[in-house]
């Protein structure tokens, strides 16, 4: 067995820009065989994939990493991302908010201060943290699942 398909290897997503380009995403995951890793973190970039879910991720020569090809199963965990303006410091707003979300059951990842991507259980409402992101008036996305998956029609 190489070293990249061992506990702690990372699996690597492309994640397509609208111009055609890429940005690439490499995930911390754990080999569980067979192509197949368990995602170790939360996804900043990556879409439709979630803390603890098992993807198809085989060893790329041209990547040199395991690449992702397709969700195998879902955790049941779902993944926001916020943008924070201003950065988090300790007891400002955008620090209140966030513990707002540790608060309703979700934990989370910091990029940096102002990037952070949270997820969100499976016995923690997403409508919940949804309504409470709008409330706040907060910049933040779906990852997983996405708006277009969430709202089909208005895609």
């Amino acid at each position: 067995m190489n070293d990249m398909m061992k506990q702690n290897a990372k699996v690597l997503f492309r994640v397509p820009n609208e111009d055609g380009s890429a940005e690439v995403e490499t995930l911390w995951a754990t080999s569980l065989g067979g192509d197949k890793y368990k995602i170790d973190n939360s996804p900043f970039y990556a879409y439709g994939v979630s803390w603890e879910d098992i993807v198809l991720a085989p060893f790329s020569e041209e990547e040199q990493f395991p690449t992702f090809q397709s969700v195998v199963s879902k955790s049941g965990n779902r993944t926001v991302r916020v943008s924070f303006d201003p950065p988090i410091e300790e007891g400002n707003e955008s620090d209140v908010i966030l513990k707002g979300l540790v608060s309703l059951g979700c934990d989370y990842e910091g990029a940096n201060t102002k990037y952070i991507s949270v997820n969100i259980p499976p016995n923690v409402s997403l409508d919940e943290v949804r309504q409470y992101l709008i409330e706040k008036e907060t910049t933040w996305e779906h990852a997983d699942p996405t708006y277009d998956r969430l709202f089909p029609e208005n895609a």
